[in-house]
């Protein structure tokens, strides 16, 4: 490890599965960037709140900052198939 990464942060299991389920329906062109970014701000917000796990929120943070607002109706319905309550995460416009 570099001395700029920071160590892994723990994901909770629950919302793993949910993140897992979520990336699986996905279209497959897009997958692999969206949990690249995904992955790494979702940590970066864990680590910002001082949690020591990945919770529903950091990864629901990642996808709206870091997931182009193009894939917006996408995401909302990824995120309602899952069971992920994004609404008090929502962009404010």
């Amino acid at each position: 490890m570099s001395e700029t990464q920071s160590p892994p942060v723990a994901w909770n299991p629950q919302a793993k599965a949910k993140y897992d389920e979520m990336i699986a329906k996905i279209p497959l062109f897009h997958r692999e960037i969206a949990k690249q970014v995904v992955d790494k701000k979702a940590a970066q917000n864990a680590q910002a709140r001082g949690a020591a796990a990945i919770e529903e929120e950091d990864i629901i943070r990642a996808f709206f900052t870091e997931v182009p607002m193009t894939f917006y109706s996408l995401m909302i319905r990824l995120f309602e198939s899952v069971g992920f309550d994004y609404k008090p995460y929502e962009p404010k416009d």
